[in-house]
């Protein structure tokens, strides 16, 4: 841990361009109009309150405005790391040093280093409350799951890539569908602050819907499918339209097939629990990772308009699910890192941006895609369903004692 604030506080000095250009005007914005009074109008800023509130808050510390906001995301790496050696306890109980073995490469992923430590971003915030919220998954906690999800999804729009896990685990009848219900209150009580400080409600509700009109192009570059995707100058809208809906449907199809397979190989195990072995009975532990990580990459692959930085979420799950399964996935943290940790060079490095190939990029997330669905299907025991059961007979010939020669039995 001490060797990883030394490497993020190597680099708390450096001024990325989101902060000079979007975070550092809107930390001067608030500490010029009084701290948590600016937020009795939220317009100066695109993001929603909870961030900003931490934002308001930093400015009563004698601390330098962008050291600060650094710290805050440096904070949620060790929460990030502290929830992945929580999991990994829960599904590995008899291996103690992988729990530690997992967090610290966590917390040197260098997409995880460079995106709190140089970039001055937030993504560690929302995915530790997602992590937190599998991590509650897997010890049976719904409404702290869900919980967690609608804290991750009032500080980021990206916290809904994980989201269609939590339609399996309900579908599953593993979770109450009230306890969904969570999910837009935790939302709307963080709200309220800003509310009692005069915000307009409308700006408050529709904050994510500006968000997504912000940025137009297919690819922001990210390494999702449209880097294979070319289309004539002006045409990006319609096909980005239909992006959004092709990638609903596909997403909404692995669902329903994740479902049916969960149920058709559910041996009357408890659903929801952590086990050891291959876990072919009901939503185990390494269902719920496999499903997770699908979902993580599959999202921000299939989907438009993505930037690098929205494969976060699947960084921290590659490693995770890797230390589930390590025979069978110990290359995809690999796969992973190599393409989202280039896809960040091309943004963080422009002197060697001339020399990164964005469609490679796309190649080895879809290959990431590919392993991590392989091994889901392998689990579920899909890749069986069209072939004779193991268990099912042999049909062979023999001669009943007290029938002709060469009856069928």
């Amino acid at each position: 841990m001490a060797s990883a604030l030394l490497l993020r506080g190597l680099l708390l000095e450096y001024e990325s361009p989101d902060w000079h250009y979007f975070l550092g005007p809107w930390y001067g914005y608030i500490e010029a109009k009084g701290g948590f009074q600016a937020l009795g109008d939220i317009g100066f800023s695109d993001y929603n309150v909870p961030y900003l509130y931490l934002m308001a808050a930093l400015g009563y510390l004698p601390v330098p405005g962008m050291a600060a906001v650094k710290c805050v995301s440096i904070l949620f790496d060790l929460a990030l790391a502290y929830y992945t050696h929580r999991i990994v306890s829960l599904c590995r109980p008899h291996r103690p040093r992988l729990p530690f073995a997992a967090a610290v490469t966590v917390l040197f992923l260098p997409t995880v280093v460079t995106n709190s430590g140089w970039w001055c971003q937030a993504d560690a915030i929302f995915t530790a409350f997602l992590i937190g919220g599998v991590q509650h998954l897997l010890r049976g906690r719904p409404w702290w799951t869900c919980s967690f999800f609608g804290i991750a999804l009032a500080f980021k729009l990206q916290a809904v890539f994980l989201f269609p896990l939590l339609l399996v685990v309900v579908l599953y009848r593993r979770m109450p569908w009230r306890c969904l219900l969570a999910v837009p209150a935790v939302y709307l009580a963080l709200d309220v602050p800003a509310l009692l400080l005069g915000a307009d409600p409308w700006p408050l509700l529709t904050v994510y819907a500006r968000q997504t009109g912000t940025y137009q192009d297919l690819t922001l570059n990210a390494p999702s499918v449209y880097q294979f995707v070319s289309v004539p100058a002006g045409a990006d809208g319609p096909v980005r339209r239909a992006g959004v809906l092709v990638a609903g449907v596909l997403v909404l199809a692995l669902v329903a097939l994740a479902v049916r397979a969960v149920r058709r190989t559910d041996g009357g195990a408890e659903p929801g629990r952590p086990t050891e072995g291959s876990g072919r009975a009901g939503l185990t532990g390494t269902r719920i990772l496999l499903l997770a990580t699908v979902f993580a990459i599959a999202v921000p692959f299939l989907l438009p308009s993505m930037h690098e930085r929205y494969f976060y979420v699947a960084d921290v799950l590659s490693v995770i699910v890797a230390f589930q399964l390590p025979r069978q996935l110990w290359y995809l943290p690999v796969l992973v890192q190599l393409s989202s940790f280039g896809s960040y060079l091309k943004f963080i490095a422009p002197g060697v941006a001339p020399y990164l190939s964005m469609p490679a990029h796309g190649a080895l997330m879809l290959l990431a895609l590919i392993a991590v669905l392989r091994a889901t299907a392998r689990e579920l025991g899909v890749s069986r369903a069209w072939r004779l059961p193991e268990w099912a007979p042999r049909q062979r010939r023999r001669t009943h004692p007290s029938g002709p020669a060469g009856e069928v039995s």
